[in-house]
């Protein structure tokens, strides 16, 4: 176990488990673990999947708000998003097991991921506009896997998507009442078989085209957040609002 997270290993899978229930943050010491842990599963050539799965009820509420105050966002965001430049460098395939809510940063590990189980009681959306701020890589990634007026929904009005609705336009991949198992039989049968090196050049090349796009993008709409939307009135009453438990007052500015 490393940080608050837990690392199961089999030998060609790494099963990686958010242990920080309820909500299971991505935190700057999760974030940090989670780099670890995907850099040596990278270093071992035999493995074939990582899965990435929360403990308790719930994948993950996404970020721990009070990191994305000013001046500490300026250090919380840069390293959260190495954590995808860093699975991007491994080429392993991802899977996400989720159940219960699956938000923010939570949904943008997952969607990350290659595939995603999903148990029938989960809850995907990108609530982030609620705050006053906006999901970096929600809205770089969520494009590769749904249509763009899906995409622009999830990241403009913080909808909050069901696993059916979610699976309907292609958020998830599959619905089970069991997604770790399901997850576990779908890596034996599909991925186990292949050839280790073969599946990281599979990954490389099928995800090439997105590979340089996403880099350039995400140092981008970083800029973007940290230069421009965090010095807004409205991103810093979110936040306050948010932490005070209380209606945001926005000012439009």
């Amino acid at each position: 176990m490393s940080g608050s997270l837990q690392v199961h290993r089999t030998t060609a899978t790494r099963r990686l488990v958010l242990d920080a229930p309820p909500a299971n943050l991505l935190d700057n010491a999760m974030v940090d673990a989670l780099r670890a842990a995907v850099e040596a599963a990278a270093a071992e050539p035999g493995v074939k999947a990582v899965i990435l799965e929360g403990a308790g009820e719930h994948f993950s509420y996404g970020a721990k708000i009070q990191e994305h105050r000013p001046g500490e966002i300026d250090t919380a965001l840069p390293r959260f998003h190495a954590l995808f430049r860093t699975l991007f460098e491994a080429a392993i395939p991802l899977i996400a097991v989720v159940r219960g809510r699956c938000l923010g940063g939570g949904l943008e590990l997952a969607a990350f991921c290659n595939w995603i189980f999903a148990a029938p009681d989960a809850q995907l959306g990108l609530p982030e506009i609620c705050l006053g701020v906006f999901p970096p890589v929600g809205s770089l990634v969520l494009r590769e896997r749904v249509s763009r007026p899906v995409a622009e929904m999830l990241c403009v009005t913080g909808r909050i998507v069901s696993a059916e609705d979610a699976l309907e336009v292609g958020l998830v991949d599959y619905v089970s009442e069991d997604p770790g198992a399901a997850a576990a039989a779908w890596i034996a049968s599909q991925l186990q078989p292949r050839s280790a090196v073969a599946l990281r050049h599979a990954m490389r090349a099928v995800r090439l085209p997105m590979r340089a796009g996403f880099r350039r993008d995400l140092e981008a709409v970083e800029r973007l957040y940290l230069d421009e939307v965090m010095r807004t009135t409205d991103a810093r009453e979110g936040i306050d609002a948010f932490l005070e438990k209380r209606p945001p007052q926005w000012k439009d500015a």
